[in-house]
């Protein structure tokens, strides 16, 4: 207690270093070489995905806008948290400066803020487009997708520049050792020496805010959307309603499963190797996955494809 009372006297760590997810060698570079071919396949669905959206016309409607933005931002989301990632299984730990890793932090909660939202905006979306179908071009017209896009993006930084300010103001005066793959929240308060109940505060009310807020926008959207399929009259409108939104839900189920486990709570997390597990789930997994789940599955997607490859051979 007597470094927090002192900042003074207090050593700085100018660096961490990040065990990442293996010691062993001949683990390493197995997993380096799956980890390295799930990145380049993430890069290469989600630009196709952003690549179909902007060149049919068809595809330009607000599930497709939302769904475009969601792609571009797993890009990014992949791409603040692999480098890391394959570097420590590449040397077997990877060494981040302060900055650095404070940089990475930003980005990362900045984007994870960003998904929630937008998550809860694609479930809004569904929502209208079944329970108030007729009234779906006015609520969804183009200013309103623009907007709760914008809004999305411009939350995730307002909330990233709080939390990242706050953990960055801490003293970090050793051991300078992160039992995980990036910078994640939890393991840097773990290696914090001063108090870091006011930064566990600021952590647990933006993830009730923005994890439990959206989650229950999502929750609500499809509450509804239940009744109103529930109500209709034919065995094939039912399954054709189902069929539009179980895809989201499978994404929002396994994203929300691991984030709220992680972050919406009030305290440190001792668990570090479920913790790192977890993280591979949706920095790695869902980024990869919600391509094909939403897009490549989907008719219109897929006839846009075809003509494109036909294009392509013309």
């Amino acid at each position: 207690m007597e470094s927090s009372l002192e900042p003074a006297n207090v050593t700085r760590v100018q660096h961490f270093v990040l065990l990442g997810l293996s010691t062993r060698l001949s683990t390493r570079d197995a997993l380096f070489a799956v980890f390295l071919a799930l990145y380049l396949l993430t890069l290469l669905e989600n630009t196709l995905i952003i690549y179909l959206i902007c060149r049919h016309t068809e595809l330009r409607k607000p599930m497709y806008f939302f769904l475009g933005n969601l792609s571009g931002l797993e890009m990014c989301y992949v791409s603040v948290t692999m480098p890391t990632l394959l570097m420590g299984l590449w040397t077997g730990h990877c060494h981040v400066p302060f900055t650095v890793c404070m940089t990475q932090l930003f980005f990362f909660i900045s984007l994870i803020c960003t998904e929630c939202t937008l998550l809860a905006s694609m479930a809004y979306d569904r929502y209208v487009a079944i329970c108030r179908p007729l009234h779906y071009p006015l609520l969804m017209r183009p200013q309103v997708c623009l907007g709760l896009a914008l809004s999305s993006w411009l939350g995730g930084l307002v909330v990233s520049v709080i939390k990242t300010a706050c953990i960055a103001s801490l003293s970090y005066c050793g051991p300078n050792v992160l039992n995980h793959f990036f910078c994640d929240v939890s393991p840097l308060l773990n290696l914090s020496c001063t108090h870091v109940a006011l930064t566990e505060l600021v952590d647990f009310i933006s993830a009730i805010v923005i994890l439990w807020g959206s989650l229950l926008v999502a929750m609500a959207s499809y509450v509804a959307i239940g009744r109103a399929v529930l109500r209709m009259p034919s065995a094939a409108a039912r399954h054709k309603a189902f069929s539009t939104c179980a895809s989201h839900l499978v994404v929002v189920g396994i994203f929300y499963s691991a984030t709220i486990f992680i972050y919406a709570r009030p305290s440190r997390i001792e668990a570090m190797d479920l913790n790192k597990i977890l993280s591979v789930i949706y920095t790695v997994v869902t980024p990869m996955c919600n391509p094909v789940i939403y897009c490549l599955r989907n008719r219109e997607v897929q006839a846009a494809f075809r003509r494109t490859l036909w294009w392509s051979r013309g």
